[in-house]
């Protein structure tokens, strides 16, 4: 085997997946921590928390989920405000899948079950200048995000009693501030600066301007599709 191969075989393993994972574990782990804070404050016991966390898996549908609990909404309305708000997955599985056509649909399926939010973000910014991303090393990525948020938000769940208000202690931050480090950690690895900031204008003016004429997140999803559009448009026409 030769040394590209070699590299390649490394660059790409399960376990430089976990390390790559490591730069979003602050934000699971604060997120996370959060949500079960919240959920006990919502009624949930440890199990319930430790269960809604391994099967929903997701920030905003838990944090959702819990405060449609604690109001005694019907368990189809809570579903079916979960699966809008989710909806951007999937905007997010159709931007990855190019990159795992050689897969096995079972791997594929469980790739697209553990994708989240961050590990896109990792998985894009690993993306850059290559073809295709190892199956392998993308599995350790979103495992490694899978338990570091299950664990996290048990914690929250048992330390919760202690902690009514986590915001008071920035937590509420901790995500905003992950995905800032890993945008700019991408605009820098691609250095088209002049792009990148229009898609960002673009994306801020048009998710302010959907704010005031679609509901919930579908603002989000419309501003996501548009700046990118444009980005393209720009790329295509210099």
């Amino acid at each position: 085997m030769n040394e590209s191969a070699l590299y390649y075989e490394e660059e790409d393993s399960f376990w430089q997946g976990v390390k790559d994972c490591v730069p979003t574990l602050l934000g699971y782990l604060s997120i996370g921590f959060a949500a079960g804070v919240v959920e006990k404050t919502a009624g949930l016991s440890i199990a319930e928390i430790a269960l809604i966390s391994l099967i929903l898996y997701a920030g905003s549908g838990q944090f959702i989920a819990a405060g449609m609990i604690a109001a005694a909404h019907p368990i189809s309305a809570i579903v079916f405000t979960i699966f809008f708000v989710n909806s951007r997955h999937l905007l997010l599985s159709a931007a990855i899948a190019p990159y795992f056509r050689k897969q096995t649909i079972g791997q594929n399926i469980l790739t697209g079950a553990l994708l989240t939010d961050e590990t896109f973000g990792v998985a894009i910014n690993h993306a850059q200048h290559k073809k295709q991303l190892n199956y392998k090393w993308m599995l350790g990525l979103n495992i490694t995000a899978y338990l570091n948020w299950v664990l996290a938000n048990i914690a929250g769940g048992f330390f919760g009693q202690w902690i009514p208000t986590p915001e008071k202690y920035g937590l509420d931050f901790a995500l905003p501030a992950m995905f800032i480090g890993l945008l700019i950690l991408q605009i820098m690895s691609h250095k088209k600066y002049f792009v990148d900031i229009i898609v960002a204008l673009s994306a801020v003016l048009i998710v302010v301007i959907s704010s005031f004429l679609f509901p919930g997140s579908a603002g989000v999803i419309i501003a996501t599709i548009a700046a990118a559009t444009i980005g393209m448009v720009i790329e295509r026409w210099r």
